[in-house]
């Protein structure tokens, strides 16, 4: 029968030491009849060769060290009292004061070998408590490693999100230095030209001040003269016969002057360098036609309206009618083997290309059973390889990422791998080209979140075109 918990405490309290509150440790026993550990009581006897009498710390009797025994059946009580367990320690059994000895695999609980021949546990799978606890330590180990992985990717895409975020400011930053340095050069070059353009003006003016005033006297010196001459004549016509005829030769000789000859004051000299200033300031016009038009491009994004171009396809991917799908065939097409089709990897070219200016399009991937579960969407230069195997980064001219269920891959040199939860995968993303900047950016079309940005590039005026490998269905928005 099991010792009841009152009985258990009075009998552990009973065999504690006084001095020390521990269970008995080598117990000795006084004339006075109480009990103390032999080290303990030996503590507190002088150590002088005649020691005087010690006082009992409970009593007060004296004694000296040579009068207390051995107390060895209160030592082996102590033994025995050990290996009885706690009532109110977690390793005993609340109903029958026992060690849990079992686990309970039906009702998930340690219960002690009196439990488990109990009616409640009777049917119940039981092991021993030890080998449960190895077993869920197991099972947690296990959960605490998933937790812990999944913890570093989640830290992993944080550090992935602050080092775009870092990436995308730096960009802004760059790009607000630069758009500064040029206004600053286009206000200087203005200025200059401001400054050039009316001195050239001031001394057209002044030129042009001179001539007129040259002229204006030059004529009213003429002027002058025609008037006089004018009055003298109409005084000899109101002249009777006798005086009129006096010197009408010599005053008819006057009026045969020379015919006034009208002086060029404004040259074809003065005229011509008129012009040109104007054609000076006319050579503005284009300057700053080409600045707005570089303003304009900078601001406008254009999307677009992608086509996949079918001789550039590999043999066993299938293009829709309209040419704006693709998937995976199983069996090869007889298709011409033309120069510009891949032969060896899932690959096809868009048609469109660019030179220069800002684009996007949007694909959309479509996964079905009989698919491989991978595609690959970017930009190709126009003289990537087409024949035979093929290096998917920049430095083969291909700025792409690969996608599955489960994670992206950035095809850089070394490879840089984005694991996503099958939530987070998306199925349309949006490729960004910047012809001038250099700049492949990817992002997820759904939620705008950023994906994988690649270092700046240079395309050297080389032709870019869109470029995908299809082991899934590819749709182009």
């Amino acid at each position: 029968m099991a010792i009841s918990s009152q009985r258990a405490r009075e009998l552990q309290a009973a065999l504690i030491c006084p001095l020390c509150r521990e269970y008995f440790t080598d117990p000795v026993i006084l004339r006075c009849g109480h009990n103390f550990c032999r080290a303990c009581i030996a503590r507190r006897c002088p150590a002088s060769p005649l020691p005087p009498a010690c006082a009992c710390p409970q009593c007060g009797d004296p004694f000296r060290e040579g009068e207390f025994r051995p107390n060895r059946q209160l030592g082996n009580v102590v033994e025995i009292a050990r290996n009885i367990p706690d009532p109110t320690a977690s390793g005993a059994c609340g109903e029958h004061e026992a060690l849990l000895k079992l686990f309970c695999e039906v009702d998930e609980t340690p219960i002690c070998l009196l439990c488990a021949e109990s009616p409640t546990h009777r049917d119940h799978a039981v092991v021993p408590i030890e080998e449960a606890a190895l077993d869920y330590q197991y099972q947690v180990q296990s959960r605490l490693e998933s937790l812990k992985k999944e913890s570093e990717e989640i830290l992993s895409y944080k550090l992935s999100e602050e080092n775009t975020s870092q990436e995308l400011l730096k960009q802004l930053e760059t790009e607000k230095e630069k758009i500064v340095s040029e206004f600053q050069q286009l206000c200087q070059f203005l200025e200059e030209q401001e400054r050039l353009l009316l001195v050239q003006l001031e001394e057209l003016n002044k030129e042009i001040e001179k001539r007129r005033d040259e002229y204006v006297a030059k004529v009213s010196e003429e002027l002058s003269s025609f008037s006089s001459l004018i009055s003298e004549m109409e005084q000899k016509f109101q002249q009777p016969a006798s005086e009129f005829l006096q010197g009408i030769k010599g005053t008819l000789n006057r009026c045969e002057r020379e015919k006034f000859q009208n002086p060029v004051a404004f040259s074809s000299d003065l005229k011509w360098r008129i012009w040109a200033s104007s054609q000076r300031n006319a050579s503005l016009e284009p300057i700053m036609k080409k600045f707005k038009d570089s303003l304009s491009s900078r601001q406008r994004l254009d999307k677009v309206n992608m086509t996949l171009d079918p001789d550039t396809a590999h043999c066993n991917l299938i293009l829709s009618a309209d040419r704006k799908s693709v998937r995976m065939g199983r069996t090869r097409q007889a298709l011409p083997d033309n120069p510009e089709r891949f032969d060896t990897d899932l690959c096809v070219l868009g048609c469109e290309g660019f030179t220069s200016g800002r684009h996007y399009w949007e694909v959309e991937m479509e996964m079905h059973m009989e698919d491989w579960g991978l595609y690959v969407v970017g930009v190709a230069r126009e003289s990537v390889s087409r024949k035979g195997g093929i290096n998917f980064n920049p430095e083969q001219g291909i700025w792409a990422v690969q996608g599955s269920e489960d994670q992206y891959r950035a095809l850089t040199s070394p490879v840089q791998i984005f694991p996503l939860s099958p939530s987070r995968a998306p199925r349309r993303i949006r490729v960004y080209l910047d012809y001038e900047e250099g700049r492949v950016m990817f992002f997820d079309a759904g939620n705008e979140d950023p994906i994988f940005t690649f270092p700046p590039a240079s395309f050297a005026g080389e032709r870019i075109r869109p470029f995908f490998w299809a082991g899934v269905t590819v749709r182009l928005l």
